[in-house]
């Protein structure tokens, strides 16, 4: 007779009821009109969400910074040397549509005004995307957004170069407008005590050399990571939505990438929309995306109305 074993689960799982009791009287230094700047365009979240999930996660985090400054103080003590400032990187992933995005610039804000005034800053992946002529010339236009469509040597040599310490580090930016990066712009980022990065691809592995020479990830830089979850059939309900309300507002500035599907009714863009989910994010999603889920530290799974309804904190 086989012995019965247990299934090893290796996170904490909790409601929003029990998450929500682990702010421990944390101060919300956010009011409504702060959120209603922060958020997407089409991911509500109220000042209560804010307080019950958002407040818990930063308070948290808190934890976490100082365990890991403590780390790099015995290390340095161990060591004999002074070294410099090295940042706590957070990453956040999850599909399109998901509120990356809101969830990014909410923890931001919130870390920001931690009443030590930590330096915070945040990055999104975006700007790591090749150059739309170089997708155009690999034939992977359609492939936007996979991992094949990043330069992921660039994106590892900026975390390695924030992670060491280096005064001002510059990462280039992507513009949603023209769909495309914008050559020879870029932001700089400057020591800060955190630093958040946004975007699909973040847990991701990447593919491992036939050579057998070590390369290192994107992961390998992150002290905490955060997955946003939800079902597949809320994220397209989302993407479809989102795609309807930017036929109304950013499609029609003639500048944009996407302008002509402003002229399309509304059920040619909800085709539209249909379309490029099945063809484009709900693979990249399946294939690549979702499958990191497990990698992260905290997951965060989303209710139809978009409010996170369950929480799930990665065992140490």
């Amino acid at each position: 007779m086989s012995r019965k074993t247990r299934e090893v689960v290796p996170y904490h799982e909790f409601t929003k009821a029990q998450w929500a009791d682990l702010r421990a009287g944390e101060p919300m230094t956010l009011d409504r009109a702060d959120l209603e700047r922060l958020r997407s365009l089409n991911d509500p979240i109220s000042l209560t969400e804010a307080e019950q999930i958002y407040l818990p996660v930063t308070r948290l985090l808190s934890f976490y910074v100082e365990a890991v400054q403590d780390l790099h103080t015995a290390s340095k003590k161990f060591l004999g040397t002074n070294g410099r400032k090295v940042p706590f990187i957070i990453g956040v992933a999850g599909s399109v549509a998901v509120g990356k995005s809101t969830t990014a610039r909410v923890l931001t804000a919130l870390l920001q005004r931690w009443p030590t005034s930590p330096k915070v800053e945040l990055v999104t992946t975006d700007g790591f995307l090749h150059a739309n002529k170089v997708l155009e010339k690999r034939g992977l236009m359609e492939r936007k957004g996979f991992p094949e469509s990043y330069d992921r040597a660039s994106f590892i040599e900026f975390l390695a170069a924030v992670k060491s310490g280096q005064d001002q580090v510059q990462a280039p930016i992507y513009s949603h407008l023209v769909y495309d990066v914008l050559p020879g712009e870029t932001i700089t980022v400057e020591q800060p005590d955190i630093l958040l990065v946004e975007g699909l691809n973040i847990l991701q592995p990447g593919e491992l050399p036939k050579t057998g020479r070590p390369i290192a990830f994107a992961s390998d830089f992150l002290d905490f990571s955060v997955y946003i979850h939800a079902e597949e059939h809320y994220l397209r309900a989302w993407y479809v939505e989102r795609f309807l309300q930017l036929r109304d507002t950013a499609f029609r500035d003639p500048s944009s990438f996407f302008h002509r599907f402003s002229k399309l009714t509304e059920k040619e863009a909800t085709d539209m929309a249909i379309s490029i989910w099945r063809q484009i994010n709900l693979p990249n999603l399946v294939e690549n995306i979702l499958p990191t889920r497990g990698r992260a530290d905290l997951i965060l799974t989303k209710a139809v109305d978009h409010s996170v309804s369950h929480v799930a904190l990665r065992r140490l």
